[in-house]
């Protein structure tokens, strides 16, 4: 941590910073470059800040971030949120006021039985092309690196446009997991010159309002549609699509959390062992984690709510839409960060307005979380806002399984 913007011991500075907000926490936008797939410059910024040179493009934007991003070149806290205080001003990140602080803003008990953190990321991806055909190790692979698997699921917010390729390849043709003709996959690995593995994969159209979760060990390539993630907190993956956006990607890509050793010992086959065929190969894969909003029950109030993200103890999402002049009590079972995705109003007694970076984002702490607190639309438009929950806050819906005697 950067002692120079903390102004005093951790502890003492979550402290006071809670104490200003109300128990809220408010959070700087952490945009973070990526060097593999032009930008779709929808975030509303002015045109030359998307092309940063050497580190590639602004295509990203994590949300209440614990997470560094595991870029090639770029500063050392990218990725990370900062806490700001009243006058905008960035104080510390947040995963060093987690770390401060874990009981303040995560809850004793919660805290205690979750010591690796908050334990989710959210973002936006807004890709100007297809994001190549890659995987995310399961845990037994990604422990092997001292990392953690990546679960993840998609949402696609209505009223953006859909970029140029609005569908996301998932998984493989069921006849590859089901006559285990696993090595179809590996000269392409072998060769690396193309993008032909995709004739080996399905595309499922990005739908405006729904969205998909994927699970480590699932091949995906995600379309161009703006795209709200949340996923474990990690950044690990594996590249299984040589070409893509007009160039050759860089084959080192294909082994970014492989053991040097097996790398040299079974060279692209060892990639392989990354795949959950039988999860690949479903025939009913798209009915199997295809996710669309589901309402929630909340009473009376001037607001509704609908699960996002679920079916899943990993993390999960609400969305929240607020009419104009209403107000909504909200009461949460634990700490949640939040995106105000449109309109302007008070959250938790904070002034909150969606398309401005600096206004858009908090972290509400345990304490406040769960305990009634309101949102006020002060808008002449819906109030519309993401929450994002960590791992095992929430008993959320559950998919009915396909294809399950």
């Amino acid at each position: 941590m950067d002692p120079g913007m903390t102004g005093g011991p951790p502890r003492q500075l979550v402290e006071e910073l809670l104490h200003d907000g109300g128990g809220v926490l408010r959070l700087a936008p952490a945009f973070v470059a990526r060097d593999l797939v032009p930008p779709g410059r929808r975030f509303g910024l002015p045109e030359d800040a998307y092309d940063l040179g050497e580190r590639g493009y602004l295509c990203e934007r994590w949300l209440g971030s614990t997470t560094k991003a595991d870029n090639r070149v770029g500063p050392a806290d990218e990725g990370l949120s900062h806490v700001v205080d009243s006058t905008r001003r960035p104080r510390m990140t947040l995963r060093d006021a987690v770390a401060a602080d874990p009981a303040a803003i995560m809850g004793e008990a919660y805290a205690e039985s979750h010591p690796q953190g908050l334990g989710r990321l959210a973002k936006l991806l807004d890709y100007g092309d297809r994001i190549p055909y890659h995987i995310h190790p399961p845990q037994r692979f990604a422990e092997l690196m001292g990392r953690r698997s990546k679960d993840e699921a998609y949402y696609f917010p209505a009223g953006v446009d859909m970029g140029a390729h609005p569908e996301t390849f998932f998984g493989v043709h069921p006849w590859i997991a089901r006559e285990r003709a696993y090595d179809v996959l590996l000269p392409y690995l072998v060769d690396w010159d193309s993008d032909l593995i995709l004739r080996h994969s399905r595309a499922e159209v990005q739908v405006p309002d729904e969205g998909f979760q994927v699970p480590s060990g699932v091949l995906h390539g995600p379309g161009t549609a703006l795209t709200v993630e949340l996923q474990e907190d990690s950044d690990v993956f594996a590249m299984f699509q040589a070409l893509n956006a007009g160039r050759i990607i860089d084959k080192d890509l294909l082994f970014h959390d492989v053991r040097p050793e097996d790398r040299s010992a079974y060279g692209e086959r060892f990639p392989l062992n990354f795949v959950e065929w039988e999860l690949n190969g479903d025939p009913f894969f798209y009915e199997n984690n295809h996710l669309t909003p589901q309402p929630i029950e909340t009473g009376p109030g001037g607001g509704r709510e609908w699960w996002i993200f679920y079916n899943t103890s990993k993390f999960s999402g609400k969305k929240l839409v607020v009419p104009p002049g209403a107000r909504h009590t909200v009461t949460e079972n634990g700490v949640y960060s939040l995106l105000v995705w449109s309109g302007a109003g008070r959250y938790c007694g904070h002034d909150v307005r969606g398309g401005d970076a600096d206004a858009d984002e908090l972290l509400v702490s345990h304490a406040v979380a769960t305990a009634p607190h309101t949102v006020e639309n002060t808008g002449d438009s819906d109030l519309v806002v993401f929450l994002f929950f960590g791992p095992d806050i929430n008993d959320t819906p559950t998919i009915a399984r396909y294809g399950v005697s």
